[in-house]
């Protein structure tokens, strides 16, 4: 497995990168280094934790081409708010929440969540031909 490591504190916050195998081993991974890395900077992990796996899944399910990698970036700002990015190597799909829900369906429900527990979340394009789904969590909302 490909991993490739970054941490990295400033003036303004904290900073942490990961690239991280496009499987379903490489995206557990990115939910298990997320709650470690929360732990070490003092931030409950909870819906964080839960918003990256999410994220990373997505990642891997939909993003996935074969011999690339997804990339995970935390960014804890002086403020508190953390903000999770996941990068991927397919641009051209661009995930939406699906409108209506189909209670019956067995897959659909991952943006619906993160847009749950995320205070804001979007997508951003490039460079080419990536794209990266970021979210963003306001402290004080009650993470466990």
């Amino acid at each position: 497995m490909n991993l490739k490591l970054g941490l990295q504190t400033t003036a303004v916050g904290q900073h942490f990168t990961v690239q991280l195998s496009a499987t379903r081993r490489g995206a557990r991974l990115a939910r298990l280094l997320t709650e470690r890395q929360l732990d070490e900077w003092g931030v409950p992990s909870g819906e964080a934790a839960q918003v990256v796996a999410e994220l990373a899944a997505n990642a891997v399910l939909h993003g996935r081409v074969p011999g690339r990698d997804f990339r995970l970036e935390l960014k804890l700002g002086a403020d508190g708010t953390l903000r999770i990015e996941v990068t991927d190597a397919r641009g051209d799909r661009v995930p939406r929440v699906p409108d209506p829900v189909d209670e019956d369906a067995e897959c659909g429900r991952g943006l619906g969540i993160v847009a749950a527990y995320a205070d804001r979340w979007g997508v951003d394009q490039g460079p080419a031909p990536a794209k990266t789904v970021w979210a963003e969590l306001a402290p004080g909302r009650g993470r466990a």
